[in-house]
């Protein structure tokens, strides 16, 4: 006689694991093969897992009101050596799945540092197993779960799932929660929590990125003349305030089926602080000055950095503008904000050959590149380049800023 598994059904295409509700049979019973013999509810229907042969219950694995993935052996049956061979089947043992009260406190001890650390690699050069599908379904208990500890879809991105096509089931999610007391953790600060929900909020909608560069002879011969001196973001923000108030459109929101224009050029610039950034917001830029902007903008980006900064200038800006040149980067691609459909970024500036056609002969100029990522439901590409190259050419006339 051999043991032969009863095991965890594909129940349908999207189901990655199911709850046992009821057991129609014994252990000593005798079951025929397609015989019921556990009654399990998924989060569309109850269905019934059948007897791959004939034979004698001798172990029953699964517990009540548990749910187990897809291929998890849920008992065992005695066969006949014969009736194995005809299966293709044979021993296998019990897998360890977690109970309850383990889970509880697998939850408990995560709960007391809501922080977990990169996830080890299963795979040489991956960090996850290059097919693992990850968790892109998840049933109504796994979501009540993480839920319950102020998790997000982002943050399981690492768990490679034993459930049908890879999916994550709640054992792997429980196993991942207790495997996290095996690492280094470390609470997150307040700004980076807040920045972590930010873009990830951000990232549900489809966002793209176009880029362009533009000549900055003249923004830098200007502000080398200027008394204060406007920093490169300051010039792209004006720029951009005046694109925007010739047509606010590109700046409009998508809710529902309706585009929300913006009521006021309300523009934002990204500010580098302790473990994060922040967005101070310049009220109507497109009604004030380059030389009026100046002193409040300098004033804004010391309290960013004190983190000090006042209400009511923080919040309700229709797009951004972050110049990552500082960095020595030449190209980027930013996310807008929430609340927001576009941000415009500016790279470091390099001298590169131009042909000019009035010496007949290539000059040197100092170009940087100019990038704008967009919601894409609002806005498409050639809408995207035409509001880039009215910010590139208002670059042309600083002094008209």
């Amino acid at each position: 006689m051999q043991q032969v598994p009863i095991i965890m059904p594909q129940l349908g295409e999207s189901i990655a694991e199911a709850r046992i509700v009821n057991f129609l049979i014994k252990i000593g019973d005798e079951v025929a093969m397609d015989q019921d013999v556990i009654e399990v509810e998924t989060n569309k229907a109850t269905m019934n897992v059948s007897s791959p042969g004939p034979g004698r219950v001798t172990k029953l694995i699964a517990k009540l009101n548990e749910s187990y993935p897809v291929g998890a052996i849920l008992a065992y049956i005695e066969v006949s050596a014969e009736e194995a061979e005809r299966l293709g089947l044979g021993q296998q043992p019990p897998s360890a799945e977690l109970n309850s009260d383990q889970a509880a406190e697998n939850g408990a001890k995560f709960m007391e540092t809501e922080r977990q650390p990169s996830v080890e690699p299963t795979v040489r050069g991956l960090p996850v197993p290059a097919y693992a599908a990850g968790a892109s379904y998840m049933s109504p208990r796994m979501k009540a779960r993480m839920h319950e500890l102020g998790l997000h879809a982002a943050d399981l991105a690492g768990i490679a799932g034993s459930g049908a096509a890879g999916r994550v089931t709640i054992q792997d999610f429980e196993k991942f929660i207790a495997n996290l007391e095996k690492h280094e953790l470390h609470d997150a600060s307040t700004m980076r929590v807040a920045v972590a929900d930010a873009m990830r909020r951000s990232w549900t909608r489809p966002l793209a990125t176009v880029g362009r560069p533009v000549n900055v002879d003249a923004m830098i011969a200007h502000r080398k003349v200027s008394r204060p001196k406007a920093g490169p973001s300051l010039y792209v923000l004006r720029a951009l305030a005046l694109t925007l108030a010739e047509n606010s459109a590109p700046a409009g929101r998508l809710v529902g089926n309706k585009i929300v224009l913006p009521p006021a050029i309300d523009l934002g610039f990204a500010v580098e602080a302790e473990e994060g950034v922040l967005v101070p917001v310049l009220r109507n830029a497109d009604k004030r000055a380059l030389s009026e902007l100046i002193g409040p903008y300098d004033e804004l980006v010391e309290l960013a950095r004190e983190r000090r900064l006042p209400n009511d200038a923080t919040g309700g800006s229709i797009a951004t503008v972050s110049y990552f040149g500082n960095f020595g980067l030449t190209w980027a691609t930013p996310i807008p904000l929430p609340e927001q459909t576009l941000v415009v970024g500016m790279g470091s500036s390099r001298r590169v050959p131009h042909w000019s056609v009035e010496k007949g002969q290539f000059v040197p100029i100092m170009q940087a590149d100019l990038t704008l990522s967009f919601d894409h439901r609002v806005m498409d590409g050639g809408g995207a380049a035409r509001v880039l190259a009215r910010v590139a050419t208002l670059l042309q006339t600083p002094e008209k800023l």
